[in-house]
């Protein structure tokens, strides 16, 4: 190491070597070549220098820079073998365990120690105070200790001495009971014996019944006398029992008195327990009495440590409930049972009636079913349904509802709801893609220009002019139907281009491109003037906030007006920089090229004025600007990268899809291997056709970007099934409807997503109160089988745009008779469709008054009956037509003419201002005054 140089050291210590040869000029040392050989005593002074500048003392001159400590780790692995039993009919085995013993130690320089010792004096009396303070306590806590101690143990001698009393008084009282019973026993076998020799001396002397009687008494009274009197003696209550007489009949009791012992007596030597038994068993006369006197111990408790796990309050319950009630059929009955259970309990029962109503905290997502709401707040599903249809939302139990209306219903009920976050994996995606924008440096980036325009003012002829091909001839009409991305390398720089079409249809279009784009190229033909779709594309540009630079098409023209455009616009407040504004104005001309180098010059310096940056390294991110389904190539985005750079093999979430970038195509067909900001490519391996307007971002793995998808799927699943039309106003606005108004279901293929969006939105517009259009389904690709069969069972019309049915469906097409029609461009599917939907109208009968008479005079006729003598105030009343009869204007008869004369002739019609006969058929109650109207029916097609 000696004869290393400044960038050998640099490489070892990673830093640039500009910047180690600045911090060896300020350590002192003046090195300039970075070949330079550097010493061990000069790299000794650059570390200090760099301690110093870092607030860490220097070590002291000849002190080792050696570690202060070692730690040193050993772990040894090893195996053990455990023999595992075995089940049913199967032997036994061995199982083998690896074990890892894991050991750490510490070695601490000597010096460390002492010169820790020798500066920590304080810390030492600290300690020395510490342990002082520790060890009085510890002495006042053995003494406190020893004190309990000798407490508890003369209560323990207490205790000994009264149970050793007891013991005693116990032992006596047994050998008392003994002596008694041994008495009574000798004193019942010597009567016997008595009664027995009396009868055997009178059967021999055959001498009456009566005379030996007294003679055999003398005997007994005798020796009774003594007896009785030492049993007279024993002090039953004072044993604490009962002894039956002996010759009385035994009574069963119904109650058991027991008198609860001061202390649990100790165990009696085995021959004195079994002298108790015999003695307090025929004593007492039940069994089951002499056992609970046996196994109670104080208290009256079965045992002498209770049932621990109860509390004071439980115990006592318990044991009240024993006393009184029992078990129905053993100790009481039934009933009094219960009525000690509901009265006589002194114990707290298990239930609280609550004093105030419960308000609780409910979760509330972005959809949430009826149900689940109620249980959250622990009420009936009917109440929640009832809330909801005061508040005029038509639900069911089963029917999803959104997070508002979830809000309100929570409050009304008296609950309070919490927002929930279910989207795990959005925030983690969230939390990623921020830490990617932080840490990334922000460079310069090309500018994202958006040409927009009204149709056929030449916005995709002036992109072709730029980049040298032939865009608009490719397209159907003539006319742009889809959003193209280009990038074109300038002289000047890079430029990336959108193009949008100019149809009313592609609203969606145009304000996507306004909101993926930096600066907005209005093209506007100058023999043409502001058009709608021009003052659009104004509206969409201040919307997304960015600056406008109007291109003045077709000024090689010699009708061209410049000045008549700048005049529309300025009505539309965009003002030309030569008129006091802040909006550009380029004349061009896409056919000739003329002022395209001025306008890529606007552009640039707009751009560069905007100062556009983005994050060049680190995770991309950006927006789809168009999908479609290629047969060969599965679905197929074309997305603009705004952050980051996109790289072969990337996962990628996009929208409700997500997959592995397999291939990165430029707009020229070739394969890339990454695309860096403001840069668009088509990219292939999504798991599905994404929606034009979806952002996409890359994810470190595939398993963030499947959950990230599937939450999407998810939440856009549950939005659907939120009931649109169950607000009470939706449904009395449809009232009336469903018999009268026809519906038009139309099935929509296109050939990318944007033309889906545009025929669905603006077929959606078609219809009015009587006529309705419905699209029932609309893809990306061609028609297949299951989207004939889904026509065919709504009875639809199958719409391709750009695309054509397979084989199979063809075969579903033809035996089901479906219409299809096939389209290249949007306003001849607009116009067809119309059509259409103006057949289910069919034809209006209207009723158009051609003449009206007044009756002057009636005439009495026997072949006609009454016979209106009329004067022609209005139009002409002609014979052929049917008529009305209006009294006070009224009508009071509808029928037809019988007769129409002038002067007694009969004619076919009769003008304005002239005098006729009129009989009205089958009516004779013709007056004075009325007026005869004459109509005809027409028939009229009705349109939209």
């Amino acid at each position: 190491m000696s004869g290393e140089t400044i960038k050998q050291l640099a490489q070892s210590m990673k830093v640039p070597v500009d910047r180690l040869l600045t911090q060896l000029s300020q350590a002192g040392m003046s090195f300039s070549d970075p070949e330079q050989i550097i010493s061990s005593t000069e790299k000794m002074k650059l570390l200090g220098f760099l301690r110093r500048s870092h607030g860490k003392d220097a070590p002291a001159e000849g002190e080792s820079a050696s570690p202060r400590q070692i730690t040193l780790k050993r772990s040894t692995r090893g195996e053990l073998k455990l023999s595992t039993p075995g089940g049913r009919g199967a032997t036994g085995g061995a199982k083998t365990v690896n074990v890892e013993v894991r050991t750490k130690r510490t070695y601490v320089k000597r010096s460390v120690i002492a010169e820790e010792a020798g500066s920590d004096v304080e810390r030492e009396e600290a300690v020395r105070k510490l342990q002082e303070s520790q060890a009085q306590r510890d002495h006042e806590e053995i003494e406190r200790a020893e004190a309990d101690l000798r407490r508890q143990e003369e209560a323990q001698r207490a205790e000994e001495a009264q149970r050793q009393r007891e013991a005693e008084e116990e032992q006596r009282r047994q050998q008392a009971e003994a002596e008694a019973a041994a008495r009574a026993k000798e004193q019942e076998e010597r009567q016997a014996a008595v009664e027995a020799a009396a009868a055997a001396r009178a059967e021999p002397a055959l001498a009456p019944a009566p005379a030996p009687a007294p003679v055999a008494a003398q005997p007994v009274e005798k020796a009774a006398p003594a007896e009785p009197a030492a049993v007279q003696r024993i002090d039953h209550s004072s044993l604490g029992m009962i002894v039956p007489t002996i010759h009385e009949p035994r009574r069963r009791e119904k109650k058991v008195v027991v008198t609860p012992a001061p202390a649990p007596a100790p165990a009696p030597a085995p021959a004195q327990a079994a002298a108790a038994g015999a003695a307090a068993a025929p004593a007492s006369g039940n069994k089951t009495r002499y056992a609970r006197e046996k196994d109670e111990g104080p208290g009256g408790k079965r045992f002498a440590a209770g049932e621990l796990h109860l509390s004071d309050a439980d115990r006592a319950r318990r044991s009240s409930n024993n006393k009184r009630g029992g078990k129905p059929g053993r100790g009481g009955s039934g009933r009094d049972m219960g009525r000690s259970n509901s009265q006589g309990s002194s114990g707290p029962h298990g239930f609280t009636r609550p004093t105030a109503a419960v308000v609780r905290e409910v979760m509330v997502g972005d959809n949430n079913v009826v149900a689940d709401l109620a249980n959250k707040m622990a009420v009936k599903g009917s109440e929640v349904v009832k809330a909801l249809f005061k508040m005029g939302v038509m639900a069911t139990i089963n029917q999803t509802i959104d997070h508002d209306t979830a809000v309100l219903v929570i409050e009304e009920l008296g609950h309070k709801a919490v927002a929930v976050s279910e989207n795990n994996a959005e925030a983690a995606l969230a939390a990623h893609t921020q830490n990617a924008e932080l840490e990334g440096e922000k460079k310069p980036r090309p500018p994202v220009v958006t040409i927009m325009g009204h149709v056929d003012h030449g916005k995709t002829s002036t992109l072709d002019y730029i980049r040298r091909t032939k865009v608009a001839s490719g397209e159907a009409g003539g006319i742009t139907q889809h959003i193209g991305a280009y990038h074109v390398e300038t002289p000047k720089g890079v430029i990336t281009f959108l193009d949008t079409p100019g149809h009313a249809a592609f609203t969606s279009m145009r304000a996507r491109g306004a909101q993926s784009t930096d600066i907005v190229v209005l093209v506007v033909a100058a023999d043409d003037g502001v058009m709608p779709q021009t003052a659009e594309a104004v509206q969409h540009a201040r919307a997304a906030k960015v600056p406008l630079i109007v291109a003045l098409n077709k000024m090689d023209k010699s009708d061209a007006n410049p000045d008549h455009v700048k005049q529309g616009l300025g009505n539309l407040e965009v003002i030309p920089e030569e008129w006091g504004g802040d909006t550009p104005f380029v004349p061009i001309s896409a056919k000739t090229g003329m002022g395209i180098d001025d306008l890529l010059d606007a552009i640039l310096v707009q751009a560069e004025v905007m100062e556009l940056t983005a994050v060049e390294d680190g995770p991309a991110s950006g927006v789809v600007i168009e999908s479609s389904l290629d047969r060969g190539r599965g679905p197929v985005a074309t997305v603009l990268v705004q952050q980051g750079t996109l790289k072969r093999g990337d996962f990628v979430v996009c929208g409700i899809e997500y997959g592995r970038m397999r291939a990165l195509i430029d707009e020229n067909g070739k394969t890339v291997q990454e695309a860096g900001p403001s840069i668009p490519v088509q990219v292939l391996g999504l798991s599905g056709v994404p929606e034009s307007g979806d952002d996409f971002v890359v994810v470190a793995d595939e398993r963030l970007a499947r959950e990230v998808a599937a939450e999407r799927q998810l939440k856009r699943r549950e939005t659907r099934m939120v009931s649109k039309a169950n607000r009470l106003e939706d449904i009395m606005a449809q009232m009336g409807q469903g018999a009268e108004q026809q519906t038009l279901n139309i099935l929509v293929k296109a050939d990318v997503q944007g033309s889906v969006q545009a025929l669905r939105e603006s077929l959606s517009q078609i219809g009015n109160e009587n006529v309705k259009v419905n699209v029932i389904a609309a893809g990306v690709g061609g028609i297949t089988e299951s989207d004939a069969t889904l026509a065919a069972a709504s009875k639809a019309l199958v719409i391709g745009f750009n695309v054509r049915a397979d084989a199979s469906a063809r075969k579903v097409i033809d035996t089901s008779g479906l219409d299809v029609r096939y389209f290249s461009i949007i306003y001849d599917v607009i116009d067809q469709v119309k059509q259409a939907a103006s057949g289910l109208l069919g034809k209006e009968v209207r009723e158009e008054i051609i003449g009206i008479a007044q009756v002057r005079e009636v005439f009495r006729s026997s072949k006609f009956g009454a016979v209106a003598g009329c004067m022609v105030t209005e139009g002409t009343v002609k014979r052929s037509k049917p008529i009305r009869v209006l009294r006070d204007n009224t009508v009071v008869f509808q029928g037809e003419l019988e007769s129409l004369r002038r002067f007694k002739e009969l004619v076919d019609e009769v003008r304005n201002g002239m005098e006729c006969g009129i009989a009205v058929k089958q009516y004779n109650d013709v007056k004075v005054g009325d007026q005869i109207e004459c109509f005809e029916r027409i028939e009229v097609a009705r349109t939209l």
